[in-house]
């Protein structure tokens, strides 16, 4: 097959099966439904470290000299939300009608490439303050300030609420922010990487990474598993609505994966997460009702494929559960995985080589608009 073929499949297959970077932070094995994180199968990542000790784990894993460890992180991470709120007032005046998501592009965009702490700290402690204060102006409240010593996960639901949150719901946003720091050669991080590649430095690699991250393909699924909710209304419309949707060939938001062919790993640490929350919580019971009906609605109409519950479904679950609004999930996602962005970002400079793809040219040639 010449090259050139070669090139056209793999563009046609979205660059399926290609390798574009080695790495050490995570592997997907979609196959085995396996998520391995930094060395650590994500069951046990999940079970034995919270937000800022994944980080450190990342961060060391990308090779940054010196190697942080947890106790620097924690210090760092809050002076940097200390930091990140003198920006509110810039922030509010310049995003008025905007996204949250859109509202933390442009947070972001004002950080310096240079600081008195280093980049990557800089943008993961600016993501939660930026976030929380982007949903209180849409409820017509006044930003809250972080406080440096509290934990990563427990300042967020403070800043974001006014009030501080159950141990129970830290424990569950801790799980959900320790899961998606990374997962493999995804969009947004591979968006990162090729921006890394140029030099142009860690906040611009973020910022570009955040981009990529806002397509409803990529960060944005969760929200529709909301909408979902919303159209089935009541326990009794659950099947007739679930098999309506199938019927006219509509994809079951939450169901499923690109790449895990059995259960999604992921799924199964949400899952967990949920029940912590769930404590009568009418909303979720309802949730896990139609999760029941859509599984067993797949299993009539797609006898020959497994369509297990994703971590869309059970994302969008726990966060409704811990009172972010549906606006912010998107933005909420990049409060993690910023965390893996900076790691790749540190791995590609590292490498210190251009990323520059070939394309496979597939218009007119001169001589034939001749002819």
């Amino acid at each position: 097959m010449s090259e050139n073929n070669v090139l056209k499949r793999a563009s046609a297959a979205g660059l399926d099966n290609v390798v574009a970077a080695e790495t050490a932070l995570s592997h997907v094995d979609g196959e085995a439904g396996r998520l391995v994180i930094a060395g650590y199968d994500l069951e046990v990542l999940v079970a034995s470290h919270d937000f800022e000790a994944a980080a450190a784990l990342l961060w060391r894993t990308a090779g940054l000299d010196p190697a942080p460890d947890e106790s620097a992180v924690r210090r760092q991470l809050g002076e940097a939300r200390v930091a990140a709120f003198r920006l509110v007032p810039l922030l509010l005046a310049s995003t008025k009608g905007l996204t949250v998501t859109e509202g933390l592009r442009a947070g972001l965009s004002l950080l310096s490439d240079e600081g008195d702490l280093p980049a990557h700290i800089r943008a993961v402690g600016a993501v939660p303050v930026f976030v929380a204060a982007l949903c209180r102006r849409e409820k017509g409240a006044s930003a809250v300030a972080p406080v440096a010593h509290h934990g990563h996960a427990a300042d967020f639901l403070r800043m974001l609420r006014g009030e501080p949150a159950s141990e129970a719901e830290v424990t569950a946003l801790n799980a959900y922010l320790v899961t998606v720091t990374d997962h493999g050669m995804n969009a947004s991080t591979f968006t990162a990487r090729v921006i890394a590649s140029t030099r142009a430095g860690m906040i611009s690699s973020i910022v570009g990474a955040l981009c990529a991250l806002k397509g409803p393909l990529h960060g944005g699924a969760p929200g529709p598993v909301l909408d979902m909710l919303d159209d089935i209304g009541t326990r009794e419309n659950i099947m007739p609505w679930l098999r309506r949707e199938i019927a006219k060939g509509e994809r079951l938001m939450g169901f499923g994966h690109r790449v895990y062919k059995v259960r999604d790993p992921r799924a199964d640490v949400f899952n967990k997460a949920v029940t912590l929350l769930t404590n009568g919580n009418e909303r979720v019971l309802f949730a896990r009702d139609v999760e029941k009906g859509a599984l067993a609605a797949l299993r009539e109409a797609k006898p020959d494929q497994r369509l297990d519950t994703n971590m869309e479904y059970y994302t969008a679950i726990l966060l409704e559960a811990l009172g972010i609004p549906r606006s912010a999930v998107t933005a909420v996602f990049a409060m993690s995985r910023v965390v893996g962005w900076s790691a790749h970002v540190m791995e590609q400079e590292r490498v210190g080589r251009l990323i520059r793809p070939q394309s496979a040219y597939i218009g007119h040639w001169p001589d034939e608009k001749a002819a």
